[in-house]
């Protein structure tokens, strides 16, 4: 790929670079002839699906490969100079101080024995020769200019002390620590809330204004982009597959691949039809390839895509493509499958909740003997019918997955009842509760962790229908390839184990297991938060189908609010172990009332934000739930906050049959 060359010498201009591992199918080409220049102060967002090569680039670029890995050719200048011609010593003056690098997961980045201006200060004395008082000083400069409150005394935290925002923010302050002149961020906030994700760009943004850097953006957040970046690449399969202006690739996205990720993206304007998918997967990169990478996923292709490689194609306005047909491809109509949001509702609420409290006791002091109370869940009420979705959303801590917890009785409420088809289950123990469960089950965050690596798929769907002892060995042998056929996996992958499926079919397998012993409320937490937009897509259009199917009732906890959109029929916002607002999805998300639901609509990035539009940013984190704070709890973050807030939780406001809100600001 060759884009036209830029009238000003550009920062880092990366020219046919290719990384290949070794494997036991020989050699694999992570990387294969990427070619793209990044000027100074600006924000290069690269863009695709997991195992597109992303990440392989970003490490390439600064030598850091593992092991296996090796770079077979190609150039890396960085103002002029080959960094792949360095010695290993000159990179280690170069990695850090010139160009620096934020990692996916700052938790396992962090060294957690060290505290945080250990980790800090070792960057200082490696590339600005700082010890001592002067280092600590520069320290504290350091965490103050990344937002993190009170510097003098986290500087001598832990990371484990730390919030996963507060985490993030002093992975930035290390890369800062060498004053970069270019930035390297990996997924910087895949892992955070939509509210620290806000604080994160900004922050980012804002450090670049005033330093001038340049970052290279690693994401599969279409939201993200738009709202940072200047210039946008996609990849798919270790080549760059388009490359444009940022507001010409929004605007006029050419590649196929593009426009599928475009329209696979969860809105409130698609609720009425199936998401647009992706079919397939990302081609192993073991393969070798004849034509087009993409090919075998395209609805355009054409014989020539499955013989001849695509070249490149500069386009006007600095657009670039890889596509034998980018000139004829037009967007369809949408996907041919009609879904709709509309499913049988009863009058009767299949689940009523009252009042609930989960609440934790935690010693604490030198000898273990305060006790100590965490508020998780404190006194939330809320129904659903059959055939309905609730969406529970709100910020990490909040309590959303202990509420769901709480009404299955996987944790014991501490007060507070639980009404499930009319009967209370708050007080069903032994046999009657297990005999129970089968109308209600779980689907959790993580699939992989959540099922036993050592069992087959066929052991861990059966295992359901043997605690419940339902059906005999045949019916359940049918019953498994039924459910594996239903949610889109083959019957024959009933013997493989969970470790040979990809992230998207576990999610599925979690599915059929929930599904297995024909439950009428399935609480889903957070199921496509670790998925490609893609494959969310294909989660969501099979969730959608088994509501009509089976006339099943979610209560869906996610921080994804055009999953919410597009997916639910109510929500509930949480705040610190409380629902403050509660109603329709167009109440809610289009008319929202409480100071904490507006600011987060109003983090959420999205495709078609006005670019560089005031958003209300919520300063800070979410208070401790071990010492919530008097009177609302939401008021230290409220800008609107009364005096009265401070001293009294303020009542619910019927704003009108399904809409009400805990805010003394909506009293008039």
């Amino acid at each position: 790929m060759h884009m036209k060359p830029s009238s000003t010498h550009p920062l880092l201009s990366v020219r046919d670079l290719q990384t290949s591992f070794t494997t036991q199918a020989g050699s694999v080409f992570a990387v294969d002839g990427v070619s793209f220049d990044i000027q100074r102060g600006e924000t290069f967002a690269v863009l695709g699906e997991s195992g597109c090569g992303k990440s392989m680039t970003s490490l390439s670029l600064m030598r850091l490969l593992p092991e296996a890995g090796n770079i077979m050719g190609g150039e890396v200048l960085f103002k002029g100079q080959n960094l792949l011609s360095l010695s290993d010593s000159n990179m280690r003056d170069v990695r850090g101080h010139r160009l620096a690098m934020i990692f996916q997961e700052p938790m396992t980045s962090l060294n957690p024995v060290l505290t945080v201006g250990q980790q800090i200060g070792e960057s200082l004395q490696r590339h600005q020769r700082l010890k001592g008082k002067a280092a600590r000083v520069r320290i504290i400069e350091l965490l103050d200019s990344v937002g993190i409150p009170a510097p003098e005394v986290r500087i001598d935290e832990y990371p484990h002390q730390l919030s996963g925002g507060m985490k993030q923010r002093v992975m930035i302050a290390i890369a800062l620590a060498g004053e970069p002149e270019l930035l390297i961020a990996d997924e910087p906030t895949t892992a955070l809330d939509v509210t620290i994700q806000a604080q994160v760009l900004a922050l980012l943004k804002d450090i670049q204004q005033r330093t001038g850097m340049a970052i290279l953006l690693i994401t599969h957040d279409l939201g993200v982009v738009a709202d940072v970046a200047d210039k946008v690449a996609v990849m798919y399969a270790g080549q760059i597959v388009e490359q444009a202006n940022r507001d010409e690739f929004f605007r006029n996205p050419r590649h196929p691949y593009s426009r599928k990720l475009f329209k696979s993206v969860p809105t409130m304007a698609k609720r009425h039809q199936a998401l647009d998918i992706i079919p397939g997967t990302v081609p192993s990169l073991a393969t070798e390839f004849k034509g087009c990478r993409f090919q075998n996923r395209c609805q355009h292709a054409q014989p020539l895509c499955r013989t001849e490689l695509p070249q490149w194609v500069d386009l006007d306005n600095q657009h670039g493509v890889r596509c034998h047909f980018y000139d004829s491809v037009t967007d369809d109509n949408g996907p041919d499958v009609e879904s709709s949001n509309e499913t049988s509702v009863s009058d009767v609420a299949l689940l009523r909740v009252t009042d609930l409290k989960v609440h934790f006791p935690v010693n604490a002091g030198l000898f273990q003997r305060k006790r100590e109370v965490v508020h998780a869940v404190d006194g939330i009420s809320l129904s659903l019918s059959a055939g309905q979705t609730l969406a529970l959303v709100g910020e990490s801590g909040c309590g959303k997955t202990t509420v769901g917890k709480g009404i299955l009785q996987l944790v014991r409420p501490t007060a507070g009842d639980v009404f499930f088809d009319g009967e209370s289950i708050s007080q069903l123990t032994g046999e009657a509760l297990r005999l129970k469960r089968k109308d209600f089950q779980f689907i959790f965050q993580d699939p992989f962790s959540s099922m036993n690596p050592r069992m087959k798929v066929a052991d861990i769907l059966v295992e359901g229908l043997l605690a419940q002892n339902i059906g005999d060995t045949g019916s359940r042998q049918q019953r498994v390839n039924d459910l594996l056929e239903r949610v889109g996996l083959n019957a024959e992958m009933a013997q493989r184990y969970p470790h040979e499926f990809s992230g998207g079919q576990r999610q599925r397998l979690c599915i059929a297991r929930a599904l297995a012993v024909n439950p009428k409320l399935i609480v889903c937490d957070e199921p496509t938060s670790a998925l490609d937009v893609s494959v969310q897509a294909q989660i969501l259009n099979l969730l959608k189908e088994l509501q009509q199917e089976f006339n099943l009732s979610y209560l869906f906890i996610t921080h994804n609010i055009s999953v919410v959109a597009y997916l639910a029929h109510e929500v509930a916002v949480m705040y610190l172990g409380r629902i403050v607002e509660r109603g329709t999805v167009a109440e809610v998300l289009e008319h929202p009332q409480h100071p904490y639901t507006r600011a987060l609509l109003a983090a959420v990035p999205t495709i078609d934000n006005a670019r560089g539009k005031d958003k209300m940013h919520i300063e800070g984190d979410i208070p401790s739930p071990i010492h919530p704070p008097s009177g609302c709890s939401f008021h230290p973050r409220c800008q609107q906050a009364l005096p009265k807030c401070r001293q009294t939780y303020p009542d619910a406001i019927e704003l009108s049959s399904s809409h009400q809100v805990h805010c003394f600001l909506c009293a008039d």
